[in-house]
């Protein structure tokens, strides 16, 4: 086979073609992402959004790069992005817990904000759709020039906020309301009250599982089997726990209400189960 060499100057030429394949240019994004997290009362609210810049153009207007009387995604890219972590009044009207795609219909004396439950980035998605809620507000003239698109969350209080947009110099505000008062109250509620059947049950499962304090395991039971409608899988666990502290009458006992329990709700499964154990114990308590 004849070999075939390359001049020295067509080898660099080469790896400089190859580089150029292989690697990547990475530069600044135009419009650069932003997300905004604040907690007001015991509500967490986010805002995932890119930010244009003004960059000598005229934004809000009836000629403008956002004219007035059009949907806009309020921002660039993708579809602006609001969520809450619990139930909120935004401008006045109720929005359940979510994620939602914001999208804003700017005008020179009113902008009307759409929320839409969040499906994906394409905003123009939304646009054929009805809104969940829509928010009114009037506009101002801030005295500032904003030059990258601006969401603020400010005047955070135990029981609200504003939602702020600042572009140019047009500022927006939304009043944001959260149920603190409810659901502190429904806090307070609950540890004033101690622990659910559900918490003794939990607890007294660890215990047995892990081979603790059989005796606090049997307390936690008895508390977590002690109201008027026990289930039959809670049941079946006080007679195990039972069984192994040794208590076999309390054990066979719990079992058959357990099988009873199992056969009202149909489960063959812990009905065969707790017949075995009530059979084992029996053999065990005559020896």
């Amino acid at each position: 086979m004849k070999k075939v060499f390359l001049p020295l100057s067509a080898l660099f030429l080469l790896l400089f073609f190859a580089q150029g394949l292989n690697g990547q240019i990475r530069t600044p994004a135009p419009s650069p992402g932003a997300e905004l997290k604040q907690a007001v009362g015991l509500t967490d609210v986010t805002i995932v959004y890119s930010r244009p810049g003004v960059k000598g153009r005229t934004i809000f207007s009836a000629d403008g790069l956002v004219p007035f009387g059009k949907p806009w995604r309020l921002g660039a890219n993708s579809a602006t992005k609001f969520s809450f972590s619990e139930n909120v009044k935004v401008g006045g009207k109720d929005l359940k817990s979510g994620d939602y795609a914001v999208l804003a219909t700017p005008g020179a004396t009113e902008w009307k904000f759409m929320f839409y439950p969040y499906e994906s980035s394409n905003w123009s998605a939304y646009v054929d759709k009805d809104p969940t809620v829509t928010v009114t507000a009037k506009p101002a003239t801030w005295e500032y020039n904003v030059e990258s698109m601006l969401f603020l969350i400010n005047d955070v209080t135990a029981n609200g906020a504003s939602i702020d947009f600042f572009w140019e110099k047009t500022a927006v505000s939304i009043p944001l309301e959260v149920n603190t008062e409810e659901q502190v109250m429904a806090s307070i509620s609950k540890v004033m009250n101690g622990p659910t059947e559900n918490d003794y049950y939990s607890a007294a499962v660890y215990y047995h599982d892990t081979g603790k304090d059989l005796k606090q395991a049997m307390e936690w039971i008895d508390k977590a089997t002690s109201g008027s409608e026990p289930r039959f899988w809670q049941v079946r666990r006080k007679a195990l726990i039972y069984a192994d502290a040794g208590k076999t009458e309390e054990a066979i006992k719990a079992a058959k209400q357990s099988m009873e329990l199992a056969e009202k709700a149909g489960n063959e499964e812990y009905v065969r189960m707790n017949k075995k154990s009530i059979e084992e114990w029996t053999a065990m308590k005559k020896k």
